[in-house]
């Protein structure tokens, strides 16, 4: 069963962090972000290599990611 935590709206996107268990009480990371509406809707899907203690750090972990790669992409070109 995946662990999900609320989504997070970001200006246009929506993101979705998920930790899903891997035995052991490990869990890995991956987030889910959304643009666009109807059949213009994007997902980017990423998943993260590492394992985690607990489901708390690994959605921690996949929000933080996420909020950079929107940043990266919201921030204005410099010349």
């Amino acid at each position: 069963m995946n662990s999900d935590h609320t989504n997070i709206a970001v200006g246009k996107y929506l993101v979705t962090p998920l930790a899903k268990p891997q035995g052991e009480g490990l869990f890995a990371a991956s987030v889910s972000i959304r643009s666009g509406r109807g059949s213009a809707t994007h997902d980017r899907v990423l998943r993260f290599s590492g394992l985690f203690d607990t489901a708390s750090s690994a959605l921690h972990y996949a929000t933080e990611h996420a909020l950079g790669w929107i940043r990266e992409r919201s921030a204005p070109a410099c010349a």
